[in-house]
């Protein structure tokens, strides 16, 4: 379709959103307070997003810069006031021009550098020193999380004395644990050509992948789903009355 009709449907959409929202504040069907206006503005952006199902147009550009302007400021408050107002304006600012009866907390300036040196990513010139924040970040996350990862999730689970003493149905699953965890790191072990035994094994791995990343794509689409029905349900009661 040309640019003329895109316009012109559009055109259509709209007027038909505001007589059907005039009729609904007319006749009492939506109170004209915040609620009423609340439930219109909430659906204009829900048909707003789902208007790409279309193509691309102006509306849902809108609305999407929309939706990440309000979360940015979002995020910019909830980090002022959780982060940095409590740890670096109170702990270490103030005390130095106030009288709090606590000293200014020096510490947090090696943090509070590190924030800054990622603001720097966008100089040309100082962009080197954000790596030394990314590599605090990264390193610092991976040994925590990698730890507590095979800690909760694999030797929590496998317990050896089990694949001999245990009941059958957990002797399968550490088993199966056991030879998904071996299987996939060896697959990824390639130092070594993936031939004869080393090739079986790896192969195995693959298997143990691609079975998780589908689980892990069909509990995406389940959660997309779930925000669909969610988004028709409120279409459908809160604002045209239709189910109850």
């Amino acid at each position: 379709m040309d640019k003329k009709t895109d316009v012109s449907i559009l055109t259509w959409i709209l007027v038909a959103f505001c007589i059907i929202n005039i009729f609904f504040l007319v006749t009492g069907k939506l109170g004209f307070d915040a609620k009423g206006l609340g439930i219109i503005t909430a659906v204009a952006l829900t048909l707003a997003m789902y208007s790409f199902l279309y193509k691309d147009n102006p509306v849902f550009k809108i609305a999407e810069n929309l939706f990440v302007g309000v979360a940015m400021g979002y995020w910019i408050i909830i980090t002022w006031f959780n982060i940095l107002k409590p740890d670096v304006f109170e702990t270490l600012i103030v005390p130095l021009f106030k009288d709090t009866g606590s000293a200014p907390q020096y510490i947090v300036i090696i943090p509070t550098l590190l924030g800054i040196f990622m603001l720097l990513r966008f100089s040309d010139k100082l962009s080197w020193l954000s790596r030394w924040s990314f590599a605090f970040v990264v390193g610092l996350g991976a040994g925590i999380t990698i730890p507590n990862f095979i800690h909760a999730f694999i030797l929590k689970q496998l317990t050896f004395d089990s694949l001999i003493t245990g009941s059958l149905p957990d002797s399968i699953n550490n088993f199966l644990i056991l030879l998904g965890v071996v299987s996939v790191l060896i697959y990824f072990f390639f130092s070594l050509e993936h031939k004869g035994v080393i090739g079986g094994i790896s192969k195995i791995g693959v298997w143990f992948l691609m079975i998780a990343f589908g689980a892990s794509f069909g509990f995406t689409v389940m959660a997309r789903m779930s925000l669909l029905i969610g988004r028709i349900q409120f279409l459908i009661r809160d604002w045209l009355g239709i189910i109850q």
